[in-house]
């Protein structure tokens, strides 16, 4: 028999001494990060819930008013630490749109190619964390298992596992090499048993699915009026996605499917995630295939791309170059513009708007992150249901703290 939707309850008075109030966190183990939500309870019934944020404060957006356009990458690793690698790529996209900066194509290819290798590694950790908090700890283990290996491919890339600030104005820090593609072949052979595996976990596992369906349920309409993005939204019936809508990078160059249900509760959005890591490993099976010769970075003459490092150390035309670039008097120039751009990052819509001042500093950096959209949906998703759930909708929204305070 299918499983019901509770009724929310009726707001109570505040005199009624059942009413208890619950600090939900911000130490406790299934936020995963410092997350607080104070809910308010009929017994083991939500009534309602008031997400309290701020305890991961950065500043991120006035940063952006002080460090340079190639500097600033490195805020961008701590906003969705999970995937940093998408954080970068989307914040010098909308860079590059603001100063007219069209990148190589095989720097398209490459930056397309880690943008899906992120959003494996970001999906893999939400579906493991959340199956780990309803108790599958299995799951858990064989989605880090392959987390570890992407690890692993990141800090041959670039020397970092997690603070990768791999992306530069106009390219990238380093140009791929043979070892690097070869390691990128194994992982997409390796992936899809162990795929298969996380798969006869869950799906049919009674207990989580008794535990996940019918909770949580967001409608396409509420979806769409509430900003929505991402797996959230297209698990509601949205199919949007800025790959294909408005395609970027090299995407326009692949064959992938848009994945969405109908169903708009925490199963679906499991689903989505899952049906969308095997397309991001075909859409990185045709990039590593296809990846074009040439640069990866545009001609430094434009006194917009930092001069390779090698040059710095061993010519004296490398080091003035490096020098007028990032002295603080100095600086290459930028328009005196203004732009939006967004990238379709693991969890949304990740966009920046950013209005230039002359300088080669951002008068604005506004990010539009995806995670305090979703955040704010919480409250509707778990009123009455049971404080049970509230551990399976939060892992289903997949909700890092650092892209909520500013």
């Amino acid at each position: 028999m299918p499983l019901q939707l509770a009724e929310p309850a009726a707001p109570p008075a505040e005199s009624q001494e059942y009413i208890w109030t619950l600090n939900f966190g911000p130490q406790h183990p299934a936020t995963h990060t410092t997350l607080r939500l104070i809910l308010k309870l009929d017994g083991e019934r939500v009534i309602d819930a008031i997400p309290d944020i701020g305890y991961l404060h950065s500043g991120f957006e006035k940063l952006g008013e002080h460090l340079d356009y190639n500097q600033y990458v490195t805020v961008t690793d701590r906003m969705n630490y999970i995937s940093p690698l998408s954080n970068n790529i989307g914040w010098h996209h909308a860079v590059e749109r603001l100063l007219g900066i069209d990148v190589p194509p095989r720097c398209k290819y490459i930056r397309t190619i880690l943008a899906e290798l992120a959003r494996i590694s970001d999906h893999l950790l939400c579906v493991g964390t959340a199956a780990l908090d309803l108790g599958a700890f299995t799951a858990f283990l064989y989605a880090f298992n392959l987390r570890e290996t992407l690890s692993d491919l990141f800090e041959l890339l670039c020397g970092a596992r997690f603070t990768t600030s791999y992306t530069r104005v106009g390219g990238l820090m380093y140009d791929v090499d043979q070892r690097f593609v070869e390691r990128v072949r194994s992982f997409l052979a390796a992936f899809p048993p162990l795929h298969a595996d996380i798969s006869r976990l869950l799906d049919r596992n009674r207990i989580f699915v008794d535990r996940t369906k019918g909770v949580g349920v967001l409608s396409k309409e509420e979806a769409i009026n509430w900003s929505c993005s991402g797996p959230v939204a297209r698990a509601s019936g949205v199919t949007c996605d800025l790959r294909k809508d408005e395609p970027y990078l090299a995407y326009a160059d692949f064959d992938f499917k848009v994945c969405c249900a109908t169903g708009g509760d925490v199963y679906n959005r499991y689903l989505v995630r899952m049906a969308e890591l095997l397309e991001s490993v075909k859409i990185v099976e045709q990039a590593i295939e296809n990846l074009p010769a040439g640069p990866v970075n545009i001609d430094p003459a434009g006194r917009a791309m930092l001069p390779d490092k090698t040059k710095v150390y061993s010519t004296i035309e490398g080091l003035i170059q490096h020098f007028e670039l990032v002295m603080w008097n100095r600086g290459f120039p930028s328009p005196t513009d203004e732009c939006y751009a967004a990238t379709e990052a693991p969890n949304g819509e990740l966009g920046f708007y950013l209005v230039g001042d002359g300088s080669n500093v951002a008068y604005r950096a506004r990010c539009r992150p995806p995670s305090f959209i979703h955040f704010s949906v919480f409250p509707k998703l778990i009123r009455g249901h049971t404080i049970s759930d509230v551990v399976a909708v939060l892992g289903s929204l997949n909700i890092i703290a650092a892209e909520l305070d500013r």
